[in-house]
């Protein structure tokens, strides 16, 4: 393994709403709002926070219905913690507690963004085109 790996933890938990909103914004992923979160993340099925010295420095979620659909998302590092196996450790966590817990048939999807589907690939995640796309939609007020 890894050494540098050895030095972070990785905890089956739901961050709390401003840790969410910091790895969010100082990773890259676009912003979400207090509210947003402080709605959505009860919701969580499964999650992970990564630390390092019990500071939070990534997370992964998964979102679904219990039963037939799911999706991974949030899947974050912050960069200075990049390039050591974070985002693999966070889908093994993810994909490992939907392979137990989730019904068998059950649709799990994803977003890849740029060369994230390779590490997504390596986790059994096929791309769906030409077959189907994603598509997406912001609500705004």
């Amino acid at each position: 393994m890894n050494q540098a790996i050895d030095y972070y933890e990785v905890r089956a938990e739901v961050p709390s709403v401003e840790t969410y909103l910091h790895l969010r914004s100082a990773s890259g992923l676009s912003a979400k709002t207090p509210e947003a979160a402080r709605i959505g993340l009860p919701n969580s099925w499964h999650a992970v926070t990564v630390l390092r010295e019990e500071r939070p420095v990534g997370m992964g979620r998964v979102i679904g219905d219990g039963g037939c659909f799911f999706q991974i998302v949030d899947i974050c590092v912050l960069p200075e913690h990049q390039g050591r196996g974070l985002g693999k450790r966070i889908m093994a966590e993810l994909v490992g507690e939907l392979e137990r817990r989730a019904p068998e048939g059950t649709y799990a999807s994803l977003i890849a963004d740029g060369d994230a589907r390779f590490l997504y690939e390596k986790f059994g995640f096929e791309l769906t085109a030409p077959a189907s796309v994603g598509m997406h939609r912001f609500f705004r007020r």
